[in-house]
């Protein structure tokens, strides 16, 4: 059953999951493609309000932890400086909007022009539709073609706003270039969030820094690395030797326990198709909140992540699978 899109309690604070696949499952994203998403990403989230957490930008696919904070009131001053620091001081509605407060609206946005805005700010889907439609075109222009690049609208999984639930997401999809044999450690791969906060990038640092509620980027930075490595068998600044995949398949199969980070270096489904993810509470919650999509005989929302060492996190949608089958 695919549900509509879930939303947080409120009009906004909630954290979101989102994945986007390319037509096909094809390896479309070459390195350039991948900086433009990056170069994209970032501008667009600051205009929408939005924060990223992470992102991971891979060959036929992408990955974003956001979160969509509380809508707050924003001035037209306000409103007018996000809107140039992504449409450049000479976009269209940005130069109707300073003329209009320089001249005869005396000094107050048109209301055709801040209800535009507006609307695009504070909402998961609008952000992700911007975000992928203006990569498209810049894609299509690009390699000559025309029609879909995207093989979905988008999914995604509302996450609770914990920091149990928030690193083990954000190590997910920092962890994505490892599964994938691209690099043996993420601060190799440049186009994850966790590479752009270890050379300097104040929202990314910020994200991680939110996770783990510390004020000090040096004591996030320690504990976020900690949190994806330790006894992972991952290398990194230890010599461990790293574990591949078989053999941590092998591992399980013959009844061995193995630290969260190395389960975080296989694909985990109900980290991308839970629909919401965190506590029991937290699931149960918005099961009840949206009750009526779902079957007369379901008592409850919070469903295991059956063999996964995550009792403390539930998900909403029951997959009937090992999550590491």
């Amino acid at each position: 059953m695919r549900l509509a899109r879930i939303k947080g309690e409120g009009s906004g604070d909630a954290v979101y999951h989102c994945i986007s696949r390319t037509v096909g499952g094809q390896l479309l994203l070459d390195d350039l493609c991948k900086a433009r998403l990056v170069a994209l990403l970032m501008p667009l989230a600051r205009f929408c309000g939005l924060e990223v957490i992470t992102y991971c930008m891979m060959g036929n696919h992408f990955h974003l932890l956001v979160r969509v904070p509380e809508a707050v009131a924003l001035s037209d001053e306000e409103l007018l400086l996000r809107a140039e620091g992504f449409y450049g001081s000479q976009g269209f509605l940005v130069v109707l909007a300073r003329d209009a407060m320089q001249g005869a609206g005396k000094g107050r946005m048109p209301a055709h022009i801040r209800q535009t805005l507006l609307g695009r700010m504070g909402d998961v889907s609008v952000f992700m539709k911007e975000f992928k439609q203006r990569f498209s075109r810049w894609y299509n222009r690009r390699t000559d073609r025309f029609g879909t690049l995207w093989a979905e609208r988008f999914k995604s999984v509302l996450v609770e706003d914990s920091p149990e639930a928030l690193r083990t997401v954000a190590a997910y999809i920092d962890l994505n270039p490892v599964r994938a044999g691209l690099v043996r450690d993420p601060k190799d791969y440049r186009f994850c969030g966790y590479a752009a906060a270890l050379v300097g990038q104040k929202d990314l640092q910020q994200g991680i820094m939110g996770v783990f509620s510390e004020s000090s980027w040096g004591r996030a930075a320690a504990r976020y690395r900690e949190s994806m490595f330790v006894q992972a068998g991952v290398g990194g600044h230890c010599s461990k030797r790293a574990l591949d995949r078989e053999s941590i398949r092998s591992v399980l199969l013959q009844g061995g326990k193995l630290s969260e980070a190395e389960i975080l270096r296989l694909r985990v489904r109900h980290l991308t198709d839970g629909v919401a993810l965190g506590s029991r509470e937290f699931v149960n919650a918005i099961f009840f909140r949206y009750r009526p999509l779902f079957g007369p005989k379901r008592r409850d929302g919070a469903r295991p992540i059956r063999g996964a060492p995550w009792s403390h996190l539930s998900t909403l949608r029951d997959l009937r699978v090992d999550a590491l089958g």
